[in-house]
């Protein structure tokens, strides 16, 4: 095993790059908490396809976090499937080197993310335990990351239309064409 308590294979370090990301420039001060409740279990997640609940208990209080991604698009699934292969094998660092080598983006990218806490804001320290939590989870299994992005699944597979997005930020919306005068 590496250094890295979190993110010591490149499947999973991506989901480490959600709670660190690159280009953050100053100290995030959540981050030293946040992998503490990882670390001493205090996350409980489920998965439900590309669904992620979590249920984060630290001291007296209970918070619960939703994270729903984004899927994998149609051209990147069946390049990862010439990669990967349909069974149900180990992903390797080469695999993943291939797939990024052929442009195939396969770091998760949050569709919707939202927590019960009062914090009210996306990088709260529950949703960042939980990327660190799922970190660990996928480097003990990297075709995790895959599956909840929509790989593997009949259908993320078949020609249906792609799915509607759930929300629509409110800032795309123009008022002058949305509205009739």
């Amino acid at each position: 095993m590496a250094d890295n308590e979190f993110g010591y294979t490149r499947w999973g370090m991506d989901w480490v790059r959600l709670a660190e990301p690159l280009r953050q420039t100053r100290p995030d001060p959540l981050l030293p908490r946040a992998r503490s409740i990882a670390r001493n279990d205090g996350v409980r997640t489920e998965t439900e396809g590309r669904i992620v609940r979590a249920h984060i208990h630290r001291g007296g209080q209970a918070s619960i976090t939703h994270i729903e991604l984004a899927p994998l698009t149609r051209p990147a699934l069946t390049a990862l499937s010439a990669i990967v292969g349909a069974g149900p094998t180990v992903l390797t660092d080469e695999m993943y080197a291939a797939a990024r080598a052929a442009d195939i983006p396969v770091a998760p990218e949050p569709a919707a993310i939202d927590c019960s806490c009062a914090a009210r804001t996306e990088r709260c320290v529950h949703v960042l335990a939980t990327f660190y939590d799922l970190a660990r989870r996928v480097d003990e299994n990297p075709r995790l990351s895959l599956d909840l992005q929509g790989y593997g699944t009949d259908i993320a597979l078949d020609d249906s239309p792609a799915e509607a997005p759930r929300w629509i930020p409110l800032h795309t919306l123009d008022p002058a064409a949305f509205f009739e005068v």
